[in-house]
């Protein structure tokens, strides 16, 4: 069974941040006031506690919520608001991204949302032409996926016999290279210059079809054209399911047989 893990680290850290401020407010002082009602008649020290007698233990629980409160609140607003780190479980993106390789998402770039519930509640900027986007995915709302922005709100998308066209115009693609099972292409996205494959021998009719982008949605394609689940099959992607910009990767480690690598550090074009 899958753990939803923001709504965990939502729950743990509301409980523990909850614990030690009842503890602040209420609970520190009944156990100061029991240990002074303890000590009536003795010499008494500053904090009102008999002379020889230190304050009074914490209870286990508001202490491990005092140590991992902070904790908590640091990584739940820093993953939901600044950063947060993603594992690629397949290659659907490949050439630029592997199968193994852990990114890191900018989680402001398309605006700050709500932990758990999604919900923007600052707008800073939108997905952009040509962006890797991490989303999830319409069907389940839960599964995150990875691809890349083609369509924007309004555009009108064409692909035919592996070629892409957005709004009549047909998009260019450089051949690089032929590296059998795949030919390494480099397109021209707007702004954006990116690789993608395309499987030799691979019928052109796979995925083809045209599309209009309602308002609010996005149309993504996988750089490994293929063999990619995306737009072209399930349809677009709300705006209320955008995740962040994915910027860099930090590490690969493609399994736990393997020992983590650095070699691919660097920015996600």
């Amino acid at each position: 069974m899958d753990i939803d893990f923001p709504l965990v680290l939502v729950v743990l850290t509301l409980a523990t941040g909850l614990i030690w401020l009842a503890d602040i407010l209420f609970l520190r002082e009944r156990r100061l006031s029991a240990a002074r009602a303890q000590g009536a008649g003795q010499p008494t020290g500053t904090d009102g506690l008999p002379s020889e007698q230190a304050e009074p233990k914490e209870p286990y629980l508001v202490d491990l919520s005092r140590s991992f409160f902070p904790v908590l609140a640091i990584v739940l607003i820093l993953r939901s608001f600044l950063v947060e780190p993603f594992q690629i479980p397949s290659g659907s993106m490949l050439p630029i991204l592997e199968v193994g390789d852990f990114i890191l998402v900018n989680k402001y770039a398309y605006g700050l949302r709500l932990p758990v519930l999604g919900t923007k509640i600052v707008d800073v900027g939108e997905p952009q032409r040509g962006d890797v986007m991490v989303f999830r995915y319409p069907e389940d709302g839960e599964t995150n996926y990875i691809k890349r922005v083609i369509g924007l709100p309004g555009d009108h998308i064409r692909y035919r016999d592996k070629q892409l066209f957005i709004n009549g115009k047909r998009i260019e693609s450089q051949f690089v290279a032929r590296l059998p099972p795949v030919e390494l292409r480099r397109e021209i996205l707007g702004e954006v210059e990116h690789d993608i494959f395309l499987t030799l021998g691979r019928p052109g009719t796979s995925g083809e079809g045209e599309w209009v982008v309602p308002e609010g949605h996005y149309f993504v394609m996988g750089d490994n054209r293929d063999n990619s689940n995306d737009s072209r099959y399930w349809g677009m992607v709300p705006e209320d399911m955008v995740v962040g910009k994915a910027f860099a990767i930090w590490m690969h480690w493609k399994s736990l047989g393997s020992l983590p690598s650095f070699d691919r550090v660097g920015s996600i074009e």
